[in-house]
């Protein structure tokens, strides 16, 4: 009994391990035999897969899906601007912000931790809401809440620049920073799923109406899964307005909630090895496609794809895989040493 016990620990144990080495061994190998814009795309998979780990926390273990995790990134990375801009800037192109906020400068590090501690108080003050609903209500009302972030903040001219780019943001988010929170992602999203709160959700998302009748307090786990959700996807905000160097509201609409969510269902929502399988697959698809956008040869002859093919070709895909295989690439599977693989 004791056997099985630690067996199933190790087990679980084995899946964080085994996706931060591949995401290690990814990042490495692009930088190791690819150039600087490979370098800068292995910096984006691995903000990708902070934020769809994020999305994930909530989503593959509430059942229930979110439209609106763009707003908490747009909430993350604007709290990052506040912080790490030089004054000067700030007085520049942000006039009205709070006085202490204007002359503060913060290191980059707690900054990026203050941007998801924020992020995570909005999704607890959101969420109180939201999460009172569910099913397709829920979901409707997460987009209603992605609206209302998009809206002020495309509006409000002296805190965010409104629709005028913020710029200055210290880039310092390369693979490496980026890959170190995408480990930390991965590793307290696999700590939550097998806890006690974790399971009971999973329960809430199989059959709530049985999780209710067994006791189980629906409300309280999906806003606990919501508010860690927050923390994550805030800092992949941080994250994202380090290494562009730049912010603006449009980047956090529905452009980005639809990739995310392919990303998310192209792997498989029902699992953690799924998300990060799908953050993968799908961005060296869109490396793919853009530089054949830009244009390749082959040959003597030079091809070209025509613009915007990206986000169709990319649907199409999200087609197929729904299509051959309903619950993802990975099948609601988990990576584990074959050696855990038996129970007795």
């Amino acid at each position: 009994m004791h056997s099985t016990h630690t067996q199933k620990r190790l087990r679980a144990l084995s899946t964080p391990v085994i996706l931060i080495l591949i995401l290690c061994a990814f990042v490495g190998l692009v930088t190791l035999f690819g150039d600087k814009s490979l370098a800068r795309m292995a910096a984006q998979t691995m903000i990708r897969v902070v934020f769809v780990v994020g999305l994930w926390i909530f989503v593959g273990n509430s059942g229930v899906v979110s439209f609106g995790h763009a707003g908490y990134m747009a909430i993350g990375a604007y709290a990052s601007a506040w912080l790490t801009l030089k004054p000067q800037t700030k007085a520049l192109f942000l006039p009205d912000l709070w006085p202490w906020l204007a002359e503060a400068q913060w290191p980059v590090l707690p900054a990026a931790i203050a941007a998801g501690l924020l992020t995570a108080c909005v999704a607890l003050i959101s969420g109180a809401a939201i999460l009172r609903l569910s099913g397709i209500a829920a979901s409707i009302a997460t987009f209603a809440f992605l609206a209302i972030v998009n809206t002020i903040y495309s509006n409000w001219d002296g805190v965010t620049g409104a629709t005028s780019s913020v710029v200055g943001l210290t880039r310092y988010a390369d693979q490496w920073v980026t890959l170190a929170w995408a480990g930390a992602a991965v590793l307290v999203a696999a700590v939550h799923a097998n806890s006690a709160s974790g399971l009971a959700l999973r329960a809430t998302r199989e059959d709530e109406v049985a999780a209710s009748a067994s006791g189980i307090n629906m409300y309280g786990h999906r806003l606990l899964s919501l508010v860690i959700s927050g923390f994550f996807v805030g800092v992949a905000g941080a994250l994202f307005g380090h290494s562009l160097g730049v912010l603006n509201p449009g980047s956090f609409y529905l452009g980005i909630t639809f990739i995310t969510l392919a990303m998310l269902v192209v792997g498989g929502v029902s699992s953690l090895s799924g998300a990060v399988t799908g953050v993968l697959v799908l961005s060296c698809l869109i490396e793919a496609l853009v530089r054949m956008e830009r244009g390749v040869e082959i040959g003597d002859v030079a091809f070209a794809l025509p613009s915007g093919a990206q986000e169709i070709l990319i649907g199409v895909v999200m087609i197929i895989v729904l299509i051959v295989r309903p619950t993802g690439l990975m099948g609601g599977r988990d990576f584990q040493w074959p050696k855990f693989g038996k129970t007795t």
